[in-house]
Formats: structure tokens, sequence, C-alpha cells
């Protein structure tokens, strides 16, 4: 029963994109560990830009910094 957990900043996600991402994860799942689709769990949670870091540094904050060269 696999359990996956996605995090992404909330930045407007549409629902058509969430689901693509259940669907491909799923998809994944079963193609490379043989899983049921039925007992595989997808959850994705949307984190607020002040809740969520990287480089030591709020991810607005990052982005502003290296001025789009790296995507996060």
């Amino acid at each position: 029963m696999p359990y996956v957990n996605i995090k992404i900043t909330r930045e407007g996600a549409t629902r058509e994109q969430k689901a693509k991402l259940i669907a491909g994860v799923t998809d994944l799942l079963v193609q490379v560990l043989d899983k049921s689709p039925a007992t595989t769990f997808v959850v994705i949670d949307e984190v607020a830009f002040e809740d969520w870091g990287v480089g030591g540094l709020p991810v607005d904050e990052y982005r502003r910094r290296t001025s789009g060269s790296e995507r996060t």
C-alpha cells in the first residue's frame, strides 16, 4: 500500500495539474513496483512561500536572488 506525499509551493497549481500528478505517480508505481492503483495513495500538500525554504532563504527570496536561473 504505497503512500506518496508531494509537496509543492502554493502558486496556483490547477485541479487538472494535480490530477495529472496523481495519475502519473500512480502509473509509475504500477509500472516499476507492480503496485495496485486501488491501494496507492497520493497526497498533494501546497505550502505557503513563507513556510518553504531553500538555500537558507524563504523560497520567494531565493528566487529573487537567483533571478530565475533555477526554478524551485
